[in-house]
């Protein structure tokens, strides 16, 4: 199915009622320089929010190893480490 053509001077005049026609009917509409196409004005396509975002990621991330355990000993870690005794100066 061919898109509907315009001439770049009628779409200037009347740009706002082809965008609505665009928008209502689905079909694109081609914007004509001298009889030659320049430009097409076509329907956005949407994707509803929760398609693109919720779970676009499923499938994607894996687990390895285990989760609770630390990544290091314990003993590693300094504030686990005993301190040296403080002295007190007199």
């Amino acid at each position: 199915m061919a898109a509907r053509s315009i001439s770049v001077l009628k779409f200037k005049a009347t740009c706002l009622a082809v965008i609505d026609r665009v928008h209502k009917t689905g079909k694109p509409m081609v914007i004509t320089k001298f009889g030659k196409p320049v430009a097409q004005i076509s329907p956005l396509e949407e994707k509803p929010v929760a398609k693109r975002c919720l779970g676009s990621m499923a499938g994607t991330a894996r687990i390895i190893g285990d989760i609770i355990e630390p990544a290091v000993p314990i003993e590693d870690y300094d504030a686990f480490k005993p301190n040296p005794p403080i002295e007190l100066a007199a």
